[in-house]
């Protein structure tokens, strides 16, 4: 790999032969030069193996193939992992292997946090991309804009978070993501009990909480809408609620362990698990019922 790095990019991936191709061109297409490529292969049984590992064979300056042992499947947050304790460089971006970077997306992101030392992590808009199919009827493409938390300046923790859940658990996707390697490990990098889905809001979640953070209202990448992606399959399973209350009840432990005491946080957690929690009438019921027990 080369020496001069100083962006890791970690792009995992599963089965997802139609699209990381592309993935890997829109880094090579990058105005700034000095990243690191790492393809952390999650257990892939189509034709993306071969293609990542071309890519490694005819790049080997810049581009690492990655797997786990006996090329499992782990999930996503441990093929992360992989990637960021692989890597050299000072910062570190993301890539799911069916996205795309803009061109100028590194060399601007670099710039801003080059001048900004005080922040650690650095988040922008991002395109939901429909269009890429080319096939009629699609929806339009739209960009999803920074709201709710001040744009351009350094947000001190845990403000961002408290934005966060106040806003339903939006999040910025990850492809908008450039942060300093460093702090993203301290903070322990990505949680591993979570495989596919709110892998991203347990991330940010961990940074929000340490580290101060700046939004731009600016947009370098393009996440692709397409039926077979993660969040398509939770939502069309009808998982999508109940997955996004697993991850609020472990940001509630976090936040014990972690003896995390800003009511501003707590706050917001309150309000978000509200949705959860059974009616008052369930609660009355089940008091009365274990009342008759007794």
């Amino acid at each position: 790999m080369s020496h001069d790095a100083r962006v890791s990019i970690v792009t995992p991936f599963l089965d997802a032969g139609q699209f990381i191709a592309e993935a890997i061109e829109s880094v090579l297409a990058q105005s700034f030069q000095h990243w690191e490529l790492l393809l952390v292969d999650d257990g892939s049984s189509d034709e993306s193996t071969a293609i990542a590992q071309r890519y490694a064979a005819a790049l080997p300056k810049k581009v690492r193939y990655l797997a786990h042992p006996g090329r499992e499947n782990r999930g996503a947050s441990v093929s992360r992992n992989l990637g960021i304790w692989q890597g050299s460089g000072e910062y570190v971006a993301f890539l799911d292997a069916d996205d795309v970077y803009l061109p100028d997306k590194l060399t601007d992101q670099v710039r801003i946090l080059d001048e900004t030392r005080h922040a650690h992590v650095l988040y922008a808009a991002t395109e939901y991309w429909h269009s890429w199919s080319g096939l009629p009827g699609e929806r339009r493409d739209w960009i999803w804009h920074p709201h709710g938390v001040e744009i351009g300046a350094v947000i001190e923790p845990p403000r961002a978070l408290v934005a966060f859940l106040n806003d339903g658990g939006t999040v910025p996707c990850m492809g908008s993501v450039l942060a300093r390697r460093s702090s993203v490990i301290d903070a322990g990098g990505w949680e591993e009990s979570f495989r596919t889905i709110c892998t991203d809001q347990v991330f940010h979640a961990k940074l929000t909480l340490r580290y101060p953070v700046m939004f731009v209202d600016a947009c370098w990448d393009r996440y692709r809408q397409h039926a077979n992606s993660s969040c398509s399959r939770t939502a069309a399973a009808g998982q999508t609620k109940a997955t996004f209350e697993t991850y609020l009840r472990w940001l509630e432990r976090y936040l014990t362990e972690q003896r995390v005491r800003d009511d501003s946080v707590w706050a917001a957690l309150r309000k978000a698990l509200r949705r959860y929690d059974p009616p008052l009438r369930d609660r009355l019921a089940a008091v009365f019922a274990r009342a008759r027990g007794r």
